[in-house]
């Protein structure tokens, strides 16, 4: 991002199925959060990162149990 000034990226922050939507909505946020705190740390502007929180509404791996769940369990970074 430091040798592409005009790019712009999104953080999609995600989790697995358990949960409430409201405590996995919280917990996207704070994964999308942190890794757009580790970006900005590193010298980007932060008007330059959108974090976004799907929680457990759009899941990359739709299926059930423990190696999926630990799949979900991340965020996403897309470059607009």
């Amino acid at each position: 991002m430091k040798k592409n000034p005009n790019t712009t990226i999104v953080i999609e922050g995600r989790c697995d199925e358990r949960g409430s939507t409201e405590y996995n909505l919280a917990l996207g946020a704070l994964r999308a959060g942190n890794a757009a705190h580790v970006i900005i740390q590193d010298g980007v502007e932060s008007e330059r990162i959108k974090t976004v929180s799907y929680g457990k509404e759009n899941p990359i791996y739709p299926s059930t149990g423990e190696a999926v769940w630990s799949k979900n369990r991340n965020t996403t970074t897309r470059v607009k």
